[in-house]
């Protein structure tokens, strides 16, 4: 009987010793951080790449124990993702940053627009997805990592574009304002504000309730999927997409030294031998690739993947918005409804800025078919048939029928989020 009590009480014992192994496991914060490149031979350095693959196969676990929800506007150059942004960067509760990752990119391949390595893009992919994880986890010291010069006593003026975040031109990160500021423009904001303490916007973003990011580095998103799996994040993709042709004629008017063999054509009706057409075909590739893996619905997708066309969103902005807003599980307050009312009815002398929100948006999605020429728009429907296809957008088939607007070039389409 003795010997049996023993056994007994050591078993007991044992379990407790187990049950509080467990507990210590689950509930210990350990927020693994990946290796950084080093920026001097990161691309071509083999450590970069097992520490890229010990992030994504082993990394150290925790839960998203938090009520955020971490929104990614997955988005290529000219798409009106800037216009997105503004969606979620007028909700008050919604903590904004814009294209962070351009310090990554900078930093690591300054040279990575002309580059079509494929381990110049793993190498950008791997960091970006770490300095992703840092930032929806409200750890914006991961940042200096990148930002050159590098920060000093965690404050800088080098934040890209910070003026396009309301939260950091606004108390607490900035506190130099007064009762007349609240609505600055994104120049005033450096002026007015100063350095950017990154303390101070790291403690705002932790007071906010959801952390919201928009980019145009990450090509499709199949790149996430390391993300959208960690449990350590809630993370939903809002994958934007624009008709190809819309996407040429704005890029070709607004970045003309990069796309000026695309003008030379498009004034001469000659098209040059040396023209760079992947400017064009990487667009269609990425969003063939991309929208393909989204419509097919993976189950690691699931409730974590909406697609948005920009035409669609730009023909009626308010009823798109609250599908964007009930897919997330986010309520839409008033500041965004507001915003929508003032910037969607713009003028031509509203849109002075190349990343301008003010403007009449329904008006905007079609301007395309009056920059191109007929030649470049049916080279472009050759060359992005399938995506074109695939995401409701329908061939001009003459120069009448392109210029035409009473003739829709926009199925359409309902492209329900996958939940």
């Amino acid at each position: 009987m003795q010997c049996s009590w023993k056994a007994v009480l050591l078993l007991a014992l044992a379990s407790i010793a187990i049950q509080y192994t467990a507990i210590r496991t689950f509930t210990a914060k350990s927020f693994h951080s990946c290796p950084i490149p080093n920026p001097v031979n990161c691309s071509l350095s083999q450590e970069t790449d097992s520490a890229d693959r010990l992030c994504d196969e082993n990394p150290t676990f925790t839960y998203n124990l938090s009520r955020k929800t971490h929104v990614l506007i997955l988005a290529t150059t000219r798409s009106g993702s800037s216009f997105v942004g503004q969606l979620f960067n007028q909700h008050f509760d919604v903590f904004y940053l814009f294209e962070p990752l351009y310090h990554v990119q900078y930093t690591l391949i300054p040279k990575l627009t002309q580059s079509k390595s494929t381990t110049d893009r793993r190498v950008m992919l791997g960091a970006s997805r770490d300095l992703l994880r840092s930032l929806y986890d409200c750890d914006l010291y991961f940042l200096e990592n990148y930002i050159k010069p590098q920060p000093v006593n965690h404050t800088t003026d080098r934040l890209f574009r910070r003026g396009a975040s309301k939260a950091l031109c606004s108390p607490p990160v900035c506190e130099s304002l007064g009762p007349i500021d609240l609505h600055l423009e994104e120049g005033d904001c450096v002026k007015k504000c100063g350095t950017l303490n990154l303390t101070l916007a790291t403690e705002s973003c932790k007071e906010h309730g959801h952390v919201a990011i928009k980019t145009v580095r990450v090509p499709e998103v199949s790149d996430l999927r390391a993300l959208v799996e960690d449990p350590r994040l809630n993370l939903k993709v809002i994958q934007l997409v624009r008709d190809p042709r819309g996407i040429l004629a704005s890029r070709s008017e607004t970045f003309r030294d990069t796309y000026r063999l695309w003008r030379i054509w498009d004034g001469t009706g000659r098209k040059p031998y040396n023209l760079d057409v992947t400017q064009l075909t990487t667009v269609c590739e990425d969003f063939l690739n991309s929208v393909s893996t989204g419509l097919n619905r993976p189950p690691w997708l699931k409730g974590k993947y909406m697609l948005v066309r920009y035409e669609d969103l730009a023909r009626n902005p308010m009823k798109k918005t609250e599908e964007i807003y009930d897919f997330l599980g986010i309520p839409m307050d008033s500041n965004v409804e507001r915003w929508i009312q003032n910037n969607t009815r713009g003028d031509k002398s509203s849109a002075k800025h190349k990343y301008g929100t003010v403007r009449n948006s329904a008006a905007t999605a079609e301007k395309w078919r009056f920059r191109l020429s007929y030649e470049i728009v049916e080279f472009t429907q050759n060359a992005c048939q399938q995506v074109l296809a695939q995401l409701g957008y329908k061939m001009a088939g003459s120069e009448e029928e392109l210029k035409n607007l009473s003739i829709s070039l926009v199925e359409d389409r309902d492209f329900l989020p996958f939940s």
